[in-house]
């Protein structure tokens, strides 16, 4: 309808709108399961309107977005060609196009896939493609989908370079597919240890006594404008107590402060996985959260 309300030419095309779509499912009650599935979740939404001959190019960028989305994520994927089942609608042209231009976008990606043969929707061939987590399961959460009904039921036009009107290709594609599902397969992917750019508190500041909660809050004040995210552990705790606190939470990094460390302009590093890293410059670790900000 968005694109129905004005008149389009070939100059316009592709035209993508987008959207975080919330949509609802009613699944049964034995299948919910927390995040991974739920009934009511957000899609990264979007519909591309192209010409025929745009078609590739179009998926290429989409394939494009997503290797960048996922291998900043950290995951491997693959990609499956789901193709034409029994019942569909299209010409069987429109089916061969469609289905040849999702191949060649992947040649062209290099990215090697499979064919789910009659596995795609009843209105257009598909790309799918599922990543792999930690312990080697495979989720599906991208996808790219040609679609022949809306632009045919909607009776969508553009005006071609001959003055002539013709139907506009429609893409589907979604990056992460379902946010909450995604955001599960990560947490779980990680074991909750999260990178430090995506950590949601990257460094806990640990005074070593009442005396050192000025110093550390005035640190914390400096890491935060290096783009960081801090947490200062102030309260009267034994500092194995703290440590234990951030450790739980899984935060990459906990910095000591003590009358040591405040002489020296230093600070005392413990890394989640790796244990104490000794004195570091202040500098150091801004230099770190600098990198993770990028």
């Amino acid at each position: 309808m968005l694109y129905k309300s004005e008149l389009h030419s070939y100059r316009d095309l592709p035209l993508r709108y987008f959207e975080f779509g919330t949509v609802y499912r009613h699944e049964m009650s034995g299948v919910v399961h927390g995040l991974l599935r739920a009934r009511g979740f957000t899609q990264d939404d979007a519909h591309v309107f192209c010409t025929r001959d745009q078609v590739v190019d179009e998926v290429v960028a989409i394939l494009d977005l997503v290797d960048h989305i996922m291998s900043t994520f950290g995951f491997e994927y693959t990609a499956e060609i789901s193709t034409r089942p029994a019942k569909s609608i299209g010409s069987d042209d429109m089916w061969e196009h469609a289905t040849n231009a999702l191949k060649e976008a992947c040649a062209r990606h290099e990215l090697e896939y499979e064919i789910n043969e009659g596995d795609g929707a009843f209105y257009g061939p598909k790309i799918d493609i599922k990543v792999k987590d930690a312990i080697g399961r495979t989720w599906q959460c991208s996808t790219v989908q040609v679609d022949f009904n809306f632009p045919e039921r909607f009776e969508l036009t553009y005006r071609t370079e001959d003055n002539t009107e013709e139907r506009p290709w429609m893409l589907h594609r979604a990056i992460f597919g379902s946010i909450e599902r995604f955001l599960g397969i990560l947490i779980e992917h990680y074991a909750g240890a999260l990178p430090l750019w995506l950590a949601p508190v990257q460094v806990a500041v640990l005074p070593l006594a009442d005396r050192h909660n000025e110093a550390a809050a005035e640190l914390a004040k400096q890491l935060k404008a290096a783009g960081g995210r801090i947490e200062v552990y102030d309260q009267n705790e034994p500092m194995r107590v703290k440590i234990a606190k951030a450790q739980s939470q899984k935060i990459p990094y906990m910095v000591v402060l003590g009358d040591k460390e405040i002489e020296n302009g230093t600070v005392s590093v413990r890394e989640r996985h790796e244990g104490d890293l000794g004195a570091w410059p202040v500098e150091q670790l801004v230099e770190k959260l600098r990198e993770a900000a990028l």
